[in-house]
């Protein structure tokens, strides 16, 4: 007996929706219809809901069309059994509550070829005035490495964490590292730490995609949510002869400038850029870099009185033999740059996933623009 209500005890905690309701042993239908369908995710004994039903007394009609619409969810027998018993002793109880009509999510449709072309008109606009419109401004930019021995890119090893001071004064960025591991170092350019390092994070790489001399081949990809906003994802492609992405080995020289192809997310309500995937394809076989992949992610940043779309999170994967490499880079804590501007140069937690992670269009509301 004394087991029985220790393991009793242990399902009403383990299902907390439903505890203060539980407590009193008076479930309405929809209570009732709640805590078993989270029984059933929570793949909860079947003698144990069982045993807990026969401590449930209902406020409600139970009738036998919601027992057999509950059996399909995936009750166990004994839990059947339970039910149809309440069916029986509920009979004089009042009618249960209609349940609320399910909303039948329909995706929205899919954007003319003629919106299509507008959009990317306006994108192609954006991103031409893109770097003029930006104001000076200093971050910290944070990369975190990893290499994965095995070259399958699921058993990641950190290797270092490498913390810079990334000024931007309206022609071009300048990088100073602070930090290796948290220690302070000195006149050490990126470049020096060795492994894998990257460029094209403010703009380079957005504007080479848009640029009429890419000759790039745009085509519609689907409808996305990022960051609680809903963005139109564009698919394309730019051949090897139009291609100015560089890959280079650094300790060989060796250098390609492969085609490519990827992903560009744009905002629905701003037309901005707010994430680009990139692909390398046709890479050499004898070359020493090898399944390249990157991503890039702009958010709205705030800098003094002004917000704008900036960088947010790049990551780049590769493999050269059997060593996959990743770097994870984050741009924080953006300032207006001024003659005596100053950052506290600690290194921050890296970001939540779900900051990057795409979500689909039906993960709630698109917020408001900012």
């Amino acid at each position: 007996m004394r087991h029985n209500k220790n393991m009793r005890y242990l399902l009403i905690l383990a299902s907390a929706a439903w505890l203060c309701c539980a407590a009193q042993f008076n479930l309405s239908i929809a209570k009732l219809r709640e805590f078993l369908e989270s029984s059933v995710k929570m793949k909860e004994s079947d003698i144990q809901v069982a045993q807990f039903l026969k401590q449930v007394k209902l406020t409600e009609k139970l009738d036998d069309a919601t027992v057999e619409d509950l059996q399909k969810k995936g009750l166990g027998p004994k839990t059947v059994t339970a039910l149809r018993a309440m069916v029986d002793a509920t009979t004089t109880l009042p009618e249960a509550a209609p349940q609320p009509p399910k909303i039948e999510y329909r995706p929205p449709a899919d954007p003319t070829l003629d919106e299509q072309h507008g959009v990317l008109d306006e994108v192609r606009e954006y991103v031409a005035n893109y770097s003029k419109n930006l104001p000076n401004f200093i971050c910290v930019q944070v990369t975190r490495r990893a290499v994965d021995m095995s070259g399958k890119g699921t058993a990641w090893h950190p290797t270092d964490t490498i913390t810079s001071k990334l000024t931007y004064d309206g022609v071009r960025e300048d990088y100073e590292v602070i930090l290796k591991n948290s220690q302070p170092v000195t006149n050490v350019k990126m470049e020096q730490l060795g492994g894998t390092v990257s460029e094209g994070e403010f703009g380079t790489m957005m504007k080479e995609i848009f640029d009429p001399a890419s000759h790039t081949i745009f085509g519609w990809d689907h409808w996305a949510t990022l960051r609680g906003r809903r963005a139109y994802v564009f698919a394309y492609d730019i051949a090897q002869i139009n291609s100015r992405y560089h890959v280079e080995q650094i300790d060989t020289k060796q250098s390609i400038e492969p085609a490519y192809r990827g992903r560009v997310y744009v905002d629905r309500d701003t037309k901005m850029v707010t994430k680009i995937t990139l692909d390398p394809y046709g890479i050499p076989p004898d070359f020493p870099i090898q399944d390249l992949h990157v991503t890039l992610d702009y958010d709205f940043a705030k800098i003094a009185e002004g917000t704008y779309m900036l960088p947010l999170k790049a990551v780049l994967t590769s493999r050269a033999g059997r060593a996959a490499t990743k770097n994870e880079i984050e741009f924080r804590l953006y300032r207006k740059f001024e003659t005596g501007s100053t950052i506290k140069f600690d290194t921050p937690d890296a970001l939540p996933e779900d900051q990057t992670n795409e979500k689909p269009v039906e993960d709630g509301k698109p917020k408001k623009q900012q």
